[in-house]
């Protein structure tokens, strides 16, 4: 480290170089590099003891125990390790540790480049000052520069007190670069501990959110604040814990119980990603036949409409394996969103689950899917779209809640969406949720369907009732006349091969061939080229 550097931090005299004494003669290079070995040692070693038992004890790792998981071989080379705050007051000038609470650097995730930070939560609660966001900041640089994915490591109480507005600002230039990179690079944040305050914004901002149950905890003011406010009595895990984001707020993508657990999935996340926006996702050979037979479907999906069963059964089915990552498992459960493979290319999975709630569409599920659309659409992944929906949930919370607004958010992502798209209706597909969950008339490339299909306004029960009203009210066996009318409605309207005949359906096809027809279409699609309107962004709905 430089004399000049040491003057402007404020540096104890001892650090200073031999060279600038007058009590002895110059000191040898193998005495310098032994006076950096020995303060890297002191950097790696953090704290103290006491301070690293601590951190076990709450059932955490270490900010360098966590990179070792995160990264092959645990290698991982960092950048700025030798930094210090400059703040002063409140006692800081006398505390200024290494690092100032913050690990940044590189290593590779199954052979490509991937940037990271973590919090160490053992220097000042991992609390963010002044130098401590600067190196954030440097690695999100390094990182778009690079082209490659960034992940944080997020175990920390917020900004630092001492440091005032400085620390405010500092979270101001993440958020910026959080957005700027949105869309470019995949931003992952991992809570580990802590997320408070401010400091919960950042993650809002990347793609992808993991934590941990027990020890994560992620909200804006916390329960104490909450209690002089409002009154209300709540602990940390309850206002804000893993679980609570995971099945309510639906801020947590991915929950897991040991942070083991959730670095090795955040490493598996990764290799389904590409680098960046303009490299297609990696591409990985599979032992299934892409022209494998699925049998198994004609079982798996009930020929009754109103029979409902486990739409993941049917995904692990399909694709290579049966292996898929699910996104937000436990919130919005109608709606599956899953990244898998067909034929060792990546794919987004897009499906109406009928064992929650028929499968219907409502404001969560309308916003999950649309946030997962709109990723997969950013970093290049074509969508498939299995389609068994009833329609969009009725009810005054819905309408009040804004369903119509929620709603237009999905339709509007695949709508603006250039990857490949497919779309595959299994059973019903009624009313204006079949047009928003990626129908031909809204710009899928192939629209497939089984012969199980029914595609209309409504269900043929609900239409009758409607267009035969009056003639049901007024027979003698009105039972009769319904039954008449709905078998009616069924067969001029509601057949397998009705929106087929319109061209509105490109193929109807046996369920058994939906993987080998999904895979050969997608191999066509992978250099579709979408030109897109001249523009700043697009005004979508909020």
């Amino acid at each position: 480290m430089a004399l000049t550097e040491h003057v402007q931090t404020g540096a104890p005299a001892p650090m200073r170089a031999r060279a600038d004494r007058d009590d002895g003669p110059a000191p040898s290079q193998r005495r310098l590099a032994e006076e950096l070995t020995q303060r890297r040692g002191e950097v790696l070693h953090g704290p103290g003891a006491r301070a690293t038992a601590a951190q076990h004890a709450k059932g955490k790792l270490t900010a360098r125990e966590r990179l070792q998981l995160l990264f092959d071989g645990g290698a991982f080379t960092e950048v700025e390790p030798f930094r210090r705050h400059r703040a002063s007051g409140f006692g800081l000038e006398d505390k200024r540790p290494y690092t100032d609470g913050v690990v940044i650097g590189w290593g590779l995730v199954d052979g490509r480049p991937v940037f990271a930070y973590a919090h160490d939560f053992r220097i000042f609660g991992g609390a963010l000052g002044e130098a401590h966001a600067q190196k954030i900041h440097k690695i999100l640089d390094m990182a778009e520069a690079a082209g490659a994915p960034v992940v944080g490591l997020c175990d920390g109480a917020g900004a630092r007190i001492q440091e005032g507005v400085t620390a405010l600002a500092g979270y101001g230039g993440i958020f910026q670069r959080n957005v700027r990179n949105s869309g470019v690079i995949p931003q992952i944040s991992v809570i580990l501990g802590p997320c408070a305050g401010g400091a919960a914004y950042s993650p809002a901002l990347t793609d992808f959110v993991f934590m941990v149950r027990g020890t994560s905890q992620m909200f804006i003011t916390g329960p104490d604040v909450v209690q002089a406010v409002t009154g209300e009595q709540v602990t940390h895990e309850g206002l804000g814990g893993a679980q609570v984001h995971a099945s309510l707020s639906g801020v947590a993508a991915f929950v897991y119980d040991d942070e083991e657990s959730c670095l090795e999935e955040v490493r598996y996340l990764l290799s389904l990603l590409p680098s960046n926006n303009r490299d297609l996702p990696p591409e990985q050979p599979s032992d299934d036949p892409p022209d494998r037979s699925c049998e198994a479907l004609a079982d798996l999906v009930p020929a009754d409409a109103s029979a409902s069963y486990d739409m993941r059964r049917v995904i692990e089915e399909i694709v290579d394996d049966g292996d898929h990552l699910e996104v937000h498992e436990s919130w919005a459960p109608n709606v599956v969103c899953c990244l898998a493979r067909l034929g060792g290319r990546v794919v987004g999975v897009v499906a109406n689950q009928p064992c929650s709630t028929a499968g219907v569409l409502d404001i969560a599920a309308s916003e999950k899917a649309a946030r997962f659309v709109q990723m997969c659409d950013s970093f290049n992944i074509p969508l498939v779209t299995l389609v068994d929906v009833p329609g969009f949930l009725p009810g005054v919370d819905q309408e009040h809640g804004g369903v119509i607004r929620h709603g237009a958010k999905l339709l509007y992502a695949y709508c603006n969406a250039t990857v490949p798209r497919i779309s595959v209706v299994l059973r019903k597909a009624y009313g204006g949720a079949y047009i928003v969950m990626d129908s031909r008339s809204i710009g899928a490339d192939l629209a497939l369907a089984w012969p199980t299909n029914e595609i209309a306004v409504m269900g043929a029960e609900g239409a009758a009732n409607v267009i035969f009203r009056r003639e049901i009210a007024a027979a003698d066996d009105p039972e009769k006349v319904r039954r008449t009318r709905v078998e009616e409605y069924q067969r001029e309207l509601m057949h397998p091969y009705y929106a087929a005949e319109r061209g509105l359906v490109d193929d109807v096809i046996d369920p058994a061939d939906t993987r080998r027809r999904l895979i050969d279409a997608l191999s066509v699609l992978r250099s579709k080229s979408a030109p897109v309107p001249t523009r700043k962004h697009g005004n979508q709905p909020q």
